[in-house]
């Protein structure tokens, strides 16, 4: 079963998004932001690799893949160490943005 290392990045948007879902939609939906990370969280334990891999990625040097969230507004960026076993938490991303902009703050090459 792999690891998860949860990015200090990660954790403050993760924090971010929960805390501004709270005030501007109510607990129900922030309680709905918990319990879709905690699916995610279970299912890249045990299957790391079952995430499609990050398009607007692909030409970094890890294999970047994403889980979406909140009906596809949102997307959880990771890539999964094999050797280590270990899935890292890298961003969450609005798919709202401009797609450059994840490209900017994925700095990795």
């Amino acid at each position: 079963m792999a690891k998860i290392d949860w990015t200090p990045q990660f954790l403050q948007r993760l924090d971010y998004h929960i805390g501004y879902a709270a005030v501007e939609f109510g607990k129900p939906t922030a309680m709905r932001w918990a319990k879709e990370m905690a699916s995610f969280e279970a299912r890249v334990k045990v299957y790391p690799t079952s995430c499609t891999p990050e398009s607007l990625l692909h030409g970094k040097k890890k294999l970047y893949r994403r889980y979406h969230l909140m009906n596809r507004r949102f997307k959880v960026i990771y890539y999964y160490d094999d050797k280590a076993d270990i899935v890292h938490l890298v961003d969450i991303w609005d798919t709202r943005m401009d797609s450059k902009m994840l490209v900017k703050r994925i700095k990795e090459g």
